[in-house]
């Protein structure tokens, strides 16, 4: 990458920098309003992957051991474990498919639905206080350059129809970066299969 009319040296100070800020930021959201949040909301009760795993069923765009293994980037044997804690505990229900009784339905239970639209009120009101001071205009440019920045960045992968950014618990219906480059979404490409079967 190459920042226009800068000496090289600039340039690569200027990216070390930039790519520096990004992944302090990135921590800092892991750490405050991911992490901090989910232990204020769930008590400990749950690991951030947990919730993430609730969030894809109550997306409904995972319904299988399959689809959850595939959004998560884990073998289904780990799927599978993780699926079987959180019915355990009885945040998910595993019924069985219709007509192959093989075939495995994950769905959320009362409590999992709480759990989550709890997690989900509480990251907005602390969202709104944190980013209370930035304008709309603001907020949306910084997001307007990341999306353009991570398409970049992106373009560089040679198998790149088949990379999805996984947006995780953050789902956009209309996710820049594969507007911007040529990228297959695995949330719409599930969602699409299952409105055709």
């Amino acid at each position: 990458m190459t920042i226009r009319h800068r000496p090289a040296a600039e340039s690569a100070a200027l990216v070390n920098e930039f790519l520096g800020s990004t992944h302090v930021f990135n921590s800092v959201v892991e750490e405050v309003i991911e992490q901090h949040l989910l232990r204020d909301v769930t008590r400990g009760r749950l690991t951030f992957p947990q919730l993430k795993l609730l969030r894809l069923i109550a997306l409904e765009v995972a319904q299988s051991i399959s689809e959850v293994a595939a959004f998560l980037s884990v073998s289904k044997a780990a799927a599978s474990k993780a699926v079987d804690g959180l019915v355990r505990r009885g945040y998910l229900k595993r019924t069985a498919g219709a007509p192959d009784r093989r075939a495995i339905h994950l769905s959320l239970t009362t409590p999992g639905r709480r759990l989550v639209t709890s997690y989900e009120r509480a990251r907005d009101r602390r969202v709104g206080e944190l980013f209370g001071e930035f304008t709309a205009e603001e907020l949306k440019h910084v997001a307007r350059m990341l999306d353009r920045l991570s398409a970049r960045l992106a373009e560089d992968r040679s198998h790149s129809k088949e990379v999805c950014h996984q947006c995780s618990i953050y789902f956009r219906e209309r996710c820049h970066v594969r507007q911007l480059v040529d990228r297959t979404c695995l949330y719409l490409r599930h969602r699409a299969r299952r409105k055709r079967a």
